[in-house]
């Protein structure tokens, strides 16, 4: 019994590490990010009282034991992990670029509204995207978009720039209209 565990923990393909391992990427490791970050914002929000750690860290352990016990939602940040890892490395090689070229004038590194503005809508299409691609929800999207049943681009298309259409002339009415003269 005890050979068996030890098997399972030491697999990893072609001599990896313990690091490698199935069961270390895909229990341990879910579980620890999981429960860090559920009892890192029960304890933030003081959600279930203020020097509670011990429930927080009791409702941390069984939202992690669920979750591990869901095959796909592992999968899922499995999968994301590594993508919102990168997309944090890119955008801090894109603040320390910008705070190189910055004035010495500016103690506070401080972007621009437009430039964080910018920087949050590309984070969250990464993060969408990811998780359609995780899901397995892009390619359903991308057919239900772009193709018909004959396999050429579809009406979905233009169904979509028609709602668009509708959506900014409405806006369009009521948030340009004035005040009514009498």
């Amino acid at each position: 019994m005890v050979s068996n565990f030890l098997g399972l923990f030491m697999q990893s393909a072609a001599g990896g590490t313990i690091l490698s391992s199935p069961l270390f990427v895909e229990m341990v490791l879910p579980f620890l990010l999981v429960f860090t970050i559920v009892f890192a914002v029960l304890q933030k929000t003081k959600i279930l009282g203020e020097g509670k750690k011990q429930i927080d860290a009791i409702v941390g352990l069984v939202v992690g034991l669920i979750v591990i016990a869901f095959g796909q939602a592992v999968g899922i940040i499995i999968y994301l992990v590594p993508i919102m890892a990168v997309s944090i490395v890119v955008i801090l090689i894109f603040m320390l670029l910008y705070g190189m070229t910055h004035s010495e004038k500016d103690k506070a590194f401080a972007l621009p509204k437009g430039v964080a503005a910018v920087i949050g809508v590309l984070a969250a299409v990464v993060v969408i995207v990811a998780l359609l691609f995780a899901t397995g929800w892009w390619d359903k999207l991308v057919e239900l978009i772009f193709y018909s049943e004959e396999g050429s681009y579809g009406g979905a298309v233009s169904n979509i720039i028609f709602i668009v259409i509708v959506i900014a002339a409405v806006g369009a009415v009521i948030w340009s209209g004035g005040k009514d003269k009498k």
